[in-house]
């Protein structure tokens, strides 16, 4: 499956969501991620997204394009992210 990804959270906890995200998929720009993960990863993503984040006040959003081969992606301006995860 091909998700996109975007989470806004509290200022306290971005250092530390960014290293959650950056395990799974690859860093677009900001709070924005995407890549390729089977069920089982994108479980693991969301259970430490949520054991970390406050739903009060942060929020995460996923988007599950089934395969990278249905989506269009354009960037206008300067391209942030790299094509390779990193670890």
């Amino acid at each position: 499956m091909y998700f996109v990804a975007a989470y806004d959270v509290d200022e306290r906890r971005v250092g530390k969501m960014l290293k959650i995200f950056r395990r799974y998929l690859t860093w677009v720009q900001n709070s924005v991620f995407e890549g390729e993960l089977t069920e089982a990863q994108f479980a693991e993503l969301k259970a430490e997204a949520e054991a970390l984040m406050d739903p009060a006040t942060d929020s995460v959003i996923f988007w599950n394009l089934q395969a990278q081969k249905y989506c269009d992606r354009e960037t206008l301006g300067q391209e942030r992210g790299t094509t390779g995860r990193m670890l």
